[in-house]
């Protein structure tokens, strides 16, 4: 019985310690859109109904696929910003983070969610700023917000 109480609090302390440092990301996330986060810093529930995560998945920071999705990222970063899009990767297939154990992807996938979890898009192989978008903006979640701000 002494071990499972301790082995409760133990895993209670760590659920508690990943929440802060999720909850941390999206704070930092509120105050600086444009930043990039680890898949391991950011719990999936999270960002349910605040964010759209787009999660770029690799085995290696160094896959050349990976590389153009930054790249495609970062020359666009403001498409991102302005459908309230949070950018996460997550390149460690030996330490899996709940977004991989989740999404499962193989190698390289690009995968973006919308604001109620669902998956929007699901690609093998690194996409445009402009077709992203485009399948973000197809979303009922995005219309409802584009016709709320008009």
């Amino acid at each position: 019985m002494r071990w499972f109480l301790a082995f409760a609090f133990v895993a209670g302390s760590l659920l508690q310690a990943s929440s802060a440092l999720s909850q941390e990301a999206v704070e930092a996330w509120v105050e600086n859109p444009g930043l990039i986060f680890e898949g391991s810093d950011v719990e999936p529930d999270s960002l349910i109904w605040r964010a759209r995560p787009l999660v770029v998945f690799a085995d290696s920071p160094f896959d050349p696929q990976f590389r153009t999705q930054m790249e495609y990222i970062a020359e666009r970063m403001e498409v991102l910003v302005e459908r309230d899009v949070i950018v996460i990767t997550d390149t460690d297939r030996e330490t899996p983070s709940q977004w991989r154990e989740d999404l499962r992807p193989r190698g390289f996938m690009l995968v973006v969610l919308d604001k109620d979890g669902r998956v929007i898009l699901r690609k093998p192989a690194p996409w445009h700023m402009r077709e992203i978008s485009r399948s973000i903006d197809k979303s009922t979640i995005r219309q409802q917000e584009l016709e709320e701000a008009r």
